[in-house]
């Protein structure tokens, strides 16, 4: 019998719409609430490829499961749709970004509800909307006015094709050399005027916030990593014959007596003061060849370390004396103070700069092996006063000396810097910020917002990183007070992350015209305390660090400010695995392995589709597309099809219970149940299938039983499952039905399998009553022939009995 799946598909796709089905009103607090959330997608002009929905099968499963078991479910959808890429594509083709931002959005839409997913699109958010980045914008004068957004002349990594600033992730290393991530454009560093969020000023809550969170180990420990919290000592290095001193920060203070030079970063303040005359030109060299690095390329442990000698000279807290200062593009000015004590025998990287430039290695610890640098426990030697201490009384020793001398305070330090918010880009939010002639700093009021994107026909961004919106109408770029003075607007725009840092509140807000209720509104208070926080977040580990970081930042910020009730926004996290190309490779269209869901739902349809993903193995996998598992699948589906429709089994359906499938029924309900909680949801669809084996195999089957199997089947096929729930008479969505529930007892079984072992050695296995205490189970074992042949003159020395597994004598 053939599946008429694009029928059926279609069918209930619309009926959904029209019913609203899954529409949620935000304001009925009556029920325990789930709220569901999937990283929104990027619109690209590619469409969806069948690693997309991945994820969204994932929530999308929860949400009708937990829509049957009473829960009050948001399942959103939005689309993160400023950055790069459209500009650039904007920029090739010379269309608006706007015009094809909005087309692919329309695709992406239409694509996803070919799925059939439970999004509530009345709730859909667009990061390019004006009644959205009206509040991006607000937000953004929240941390101005808390300090935490300023402007700071910041060395940056400068694309002068792409026009704009960089983040360090976005920049690559080949051939030595800095290059965009899109496009492989070359890279510089350069110092510009630039918006900065001081996330750091949340380094320490972003820490510790971690501890809470259900979230994977990995991601967890990549964002501590991040953070990179260091506790140590910050210690005052003169500057021989000079007034300069030179602050360093160590988290080994105990190591001090194996300084034997300082290292400070090229971009060091000092630096001017510290080369030289005969040093000054190899060292301007060296400073200029460093720009053309990464942070990461610089940091590499076991490159060869470059550097060069300024000439001077710096006197050791307590030896007194003269160890010589290098620059060293190894040291970034980024972290701690820009300047290190190198302790070549005990730092990989101190080491090889060392050996590398012939400088004296004094070992301070009782190494044998002296080819490398040692990291173990310390047994101290030449060091003066902590020889054999231990490293926390050494520390505790050598930090209260140099207190007494006044040369060293405790300091923790942060590996986290403060966030670049600045883009020299077009398509993106604009700042509210206006610079005034009397050189004043004003942001928009709220009135004022949002302040919307002017339309420009020149989007190109200049060599010299001044950003498109230069050549917007002066009507937009200049503004007059009603004092007379005359100001300009900020050109650069907000970055990409900006928009996705808030828009799981954003979907809490909306309101019924497609608007937003105010942040501080009564409305927006009650949705906040009944909805927060997100209940379960799936997304890629792609995103492991920087967007969860931000979005964590600015909750912290708005949960200081009272305009949110929860400290952490995400309380699950799950990351799902790619769906690899059929070559085992990563989907892209310069690998031509991409495939297009469109096709597949049109050959098998949505319902293949959605079960096959979930069934190619755990959600967190990565796993290559198989043709032949997708077929698989749609036999499957054909055949429950088949059991439901086809006349030479109607008769096989009977209203009264035979008993014959009690077992598998209830164990396919606890296991499917069970699973779905535990994002199993392939071993769940493996019980399914053996569900409907035994339906094929019985000569009765329990319409009862069919009834409610279609209420497990429908989180993953939910098409199927609705039409033959009406083909049995229902007159309502099975997604308003009840999930079905499994009786415990029905799967205990009378006998269970026990090991009968001799010495711990097993040597039979004997079948007994289920659930027998140990006398019980003792007595039936040892009445047993085959046991008492076992134990034919042997002295039985101890009987250890574990109910319903094993029964081992000891014996001599």
């Amino acid at each position: 019998m053939r599946y008429p799946y694009q029928v059926i598909e279609k069918k209930w796709q619309k009926y959904w719409e029209e019913k609203k089905t899954f529409f949620t009103n935000l304001d009925h607090h009556h029920k325990t609430k789930l709220y569901l959330l999937d990283m929104f997608p990027y619109p690209s002009g590619d469409g969806l490829h069948v690693g997309h929905p991945k994820g969204y099968c994932a929530t999308d499963i929860i949400a009708r499961t937990k829509m049957m078991q009473g829960y009050q479910i948001l399942h959103p959808i939005g689309w993160d749709a400023f950055g790069l890429p459209a500009e650039q594509y904007a920029l090739k083709t010379g269309n608006n970004p706007a015009t094809f931002t909005k087309q692919n959005i329309n695709n992406f839409r239409k694509q996803l509800k070919k799925i059939g997913f439970t999004f509530d699109y009345s709730k859909e958010v667009n990061t390019t909307d004006p009644k959205y980045y009206r509040w991006t914008q607000w937000i953004f004068i929240k941390l101005y006015q808390q300090g935490l957004a300023s402007l700071e002349d910041v060395e940056v990594n400068f694309c002068p094709e792409l026009g704009t600033v960089l983040a360090n992730e976005e920049v690559l290393n080949i051939k030595g050399k800095m290059v965009s991530e899109r496009g492989h454009h070359p890279v510089i560093k350069k110092p510009m005027r630039q918006w900065v969020l001081k996330i750091t000023h949340y380094a320490e809550k972003l820490l510790q916030g971690l501890d809470k969170l259900d979230w994977p180990n990995s991601v967890k420990e990549l964002q501590r990593n991040w953070i990179g919290k260091s506790v140590g000592v910050e210690v005052d290095f003169q500057v021989a014959n000079q007034k300069q001193i030179i602050k360093i920060f160590t988290s080994q203070i105990d190591t001090i007596f194996g300084v034997s030079f300082l290292v400070i970063s090229p971009e060091h303040h000092l630096v001017p003061h510290l080369l030289t005359q005969e040093n000054w030109n190899a060292g301007q060299n060296y400073i200029l060849n460093a720009k053309s690095k990464t942070n990461l390329m610089r940091q590499e442990d076991n490159t060869l370390k470059t550097g060069v000698f300024t000439g001077s000279y710096a006197i050791h807290p307590l030896t007194k004396g003269q160890i010589p200062i290098w620059i060293g593009d190894y040291v970034l000015n980024s972290y701690g103070t820009g300047a290190i004590m190198a302790v070549p025998c005990c730092d990989q990287r101190d080491f090889l700069f060392a050996k590398n430039h012939k400088l004296p290695i004094p070992w301070i610890v009782d190494v044998k092996d002296k080819t490398k640098a040692f990291t173990g426990a310390k047994k101290y030697l030449n060091s003066d006063f902590i020889n054999n201490k231990k490293t926390n009384e050494a520390r505790m020793l050598i930090l209260k000396k140099l207190q007494d001398l006044n040369l060293a305070i405790p300091k923790t330090n942060y590996k986290l810097r403060d966030w670049l918010f600045s883009r020299q880009r077009y398509w993106g939010e604009p700042f509210p910020i206006v610079y005034w002639e009397d050189n004043t700093i004003t942001t928009l009021t709220a009135d004022q917002l949002p302040l919307i994107l002017p339309k420009i026909t020149n989007i190109n961004p200049s060599k010299n990183g001044l950003a498109p919106l230069a050549n917007a109408n002066k009507s937009w770029l200049e503004v007059r007070r009603k004092d007379g003075v005359k100001g300009v607007r900020e050109i650069n725009t907000m970055p990409q992350w900006a928009g996705s840092c808030w828009y799981y509140l954003a979907y809490l807000l909306k309101d019924h015209d497609g608007g937003y209720y105010d942040f501080d509104s009564a409305v927006a208070k009650k949705r906040f305390k009944y909805w927060l926080p997100v209940d379960l977040y799936i997304g890629g580990q792609e995103h492991a660090v920087l967007h969860l970081l931000y979005a964590r930042f600015w909750n912290l910020v708005l949960y200081d400010l009272k305009l949110v009730p929860k400290a952490e926004p995400f309380t699950k996290l799950v990351n799902q695995g790619m769906i690899l190309g059929p070559n085992n490779e990563k989907m892209s269209k310069s690998r031509g392995n991409v495939i297009n869901p469109d096709v597949i739902i049109d050959k098998y349809g949505a319902d293949t589709l959605r079960v096959y993903e979930m069934f190619m193995g755990p959600i967190t996998a990565s796993l290559p597309w198989q043709e032949n598992g997708l077929i698989g699948i749609h036999k499957f589906l054909t055949r429950i099809y088949r059991l439901f429709t086809n006349d030479d089994y109607q008769g096989k359906i009977v209203t009264e219970n035979d008993n014959s499938l009690d077992y598998i029924y209830h164990q396919t309900v606890a296991k499917v149940t069970n699973d779905i909680e535990n994002l199993d949801f392939n071993t769940a669809i493996a019980q399914l299938m053996i569900f409907i084996n035994h339906c094929y195999k019985e000569q009765k089957i329990y319409r009862d039983y069919l009834i409610n199997f279609l209420k497990l089947l429908n989180p993953f096929a939910p098409h199927l499952s609705e039409e033959l729930w009406f083909l049995l008479g229902n007159k309502d969505s099975i997604s308003n039905s009840d999930w079905p529930k499994y009786d415990k007892k029905v799967l205990i079984t009378e006998q269970v399998n026990i090991a009968i072992q001799i010495n711990g050695k097993t040597k039979l296995i004997l079948a007994i009553n289920n659930n027998l205490t140990s006398e019980a189970t003792l007595k039936v074992v040892q009445a047993n022939e085959e046991v008492q042949q076992l134990l034919t003159n042997k002295k039985i020395i101890k009987k250890i009995c574990v109910v319903n597994k094993i029964v081992n004598f000891v014996v001599k």
